[in-house]
């Protein structure tokens, strides 16, 4: 059984741990496709309400919330912040500090 994109991308956004964020190119990168990051954006819009994807987690890869103000904006950087996520100079996360680093296994090792 093959496992689709989509599901892949939900797959990585519900191990993003809390404290924690993800860019969206960084969760299309560990889903298989370092260049489908729009791909991303899609699946949170279609599927983040109904799959519980805890897609406040996900910023750009500058360390920005992407989303307007008035538009979804306070609400997510209120969520980041509940969990620890500090903003610092022109609404920025520090991504050395909050950015989500999965463990990746090594090939040919066991678990």
């Amino acid at each position: 059984m093959t496992t689709s994109f989509t599901e892949m991308i939900k797959a990585v956004l519900k191990k993003i741990p809390r404290g924690r964020v993800a860019t969206y190119g960084q969760i299309a990168r560990l889903a298989g496709n370092p260049r489908a990051a729009r791909q991303v954006v899609r699946v949170l819009n279609s599927s983040a309400e109904k799959d519980n994807l805890p897609w406040f987690r996900v910023i750009n890869s500058r360390g920005g919330i992407s989303l307007k103000r008035g538009q979804g904006y306070e609400l997510q950087k209120a969520l980041l912040e509940n969990e620890g996520i500090v903003f610092g100079i022109g609404e920025i996360v520090d991504l050395k500090k909050f950015q989500w680093k999965p463990r990746v296994k090594k090939a040919g090792t066991r678990k």
